[in-house]
């Protein structure tokens, strides 16, 4: 019988990864002993990895604090949590281009004034949304939108048929999609080439009456041209789990528009990261085990 597989679950022991882990035949042990490091901590208190560590695990998505670190090298393999929390996501994302479309950010805030409520009231059923960053949280938000009656299109970076879209475009026509869609919602990782992506030529190709929901990164959007877009009345609204800076400042118009909704990045709330990553990593261990391709493998000299 092979022994137990070493993991290290660091900076502190997560009850979650720690039964995951035991589950999946690992021993848990310190970093000075093992093959494989679990690392829920952030960018900034990453530890120096012994020679012996093959495989880090990290808790979060978007890795973007562990490059600008410099922490990620080509000696072992790293993995993110690309796809792990995509339920949680996905409904978030429909819940705000919900919320919006409906005017729910606006009815909490009057006592029964109908009239101006009543006449910007939209129906998702009939609608278009485009997608783009269509990985993990599309696949789950396509089935939810089509539920409403929405049809999606979706962009990737490869133009491979997503899923349950009317239609898949590769990330370099996104130009495209503005005119064919009636709101956006941005599930890209942050990159050079994915910042900015919402600016003032977007916006103004958008129709009037489009939502952008950004459950994402922040840096996705010129959030100057975007509360120009808003203040004039080019879109319809904006609803935002990032922004850039979290949190925007106290002064930031952001808060005053009333077409705007705001949650305070909680599309994926911290309190059960560890549990809804644990059987991900459960499932990536049997692999490593078994010597076959683990999930969400991060591409060496990428951000995601």
């Amino acid at each position: 019988m092979s022994e137990p597989l070493p993991v290290a679950v660091e900076p502190t022991p997560d009850k979650h990864l720690v039964a995951a882990v035991e589950g999946a035949g690992g021993r848990v042990v310190g970093i000075d002993e093992a093959r494989v490091l679990v690392w829920i901590g952030t960018g900034a208190e990453f530890p120096d990895l012994p020679d012996h560590v093959e495989w880090v695990a990290l808790k979060t998505a978007g890795i973007e604090e562990f490059v600008s670190a410099g922490v990620i090298d080509n000696r072992r393999v790293w993995t993110n949590a690309s796809g792990f929390y995509a339920e949680n996501v996905a409904e978030h994302a429909l819940t705000l281009l919900l919320a919006g479309l409906r005017q729910v950010n606006t009815a909490v805030l009057r006592h029964w004034d109908k009239e101006p409520i009543d006449t910007a009231v939209r129906s998702l059923h009939g609608s278009t949304v485009a997608i783009i960053g269509a990985g993990g949280i599309a696949a789950s938000l396509i089935p939810r939108l089509s539920a409403c009656g929405a049809d999606v299109i979706a962009v990737n970076r490869s133009g491979r048929p997503v899923d349950g879209a009317a239609l898949t475009l590769p990330a370099d026509r996104t130009g495209e999609v503005w005119g064919q869609t009636d709101h956006v919602v941005l599930a890209a990782p942050a990159t050079a080439e994915t910042r900015h992506l919402i600016n003032a030529d977007s916006l103004a190709a958008l129709p009037s009456h489009a939502w952008v929901v950004n459950v994402a990164r922040g840096p996705l959007v010129d959030q100057a041209a975007l509360v120009a877009a808003l203040r004039e009345g080019r879109i319809g609204g904006a609803a935002l789990d990032v922004t850039a800076p979290e949190p925007p400042a106290a002064d930031d118009p952001l808060w005053s528009l009333p077409n705007v909704i705001i949650t305070p990045h909680v599309a994926n709330p911290s309190s059960g990261l560890t549990r809804t990553m644990a059987p991900w990593l459960a499932e990536n261990i049997r692999r490593f085990l078994a010597g076959e391709e683990l999930l969400a493998v991060v591409t060496p000299g990428s951000d995601y």
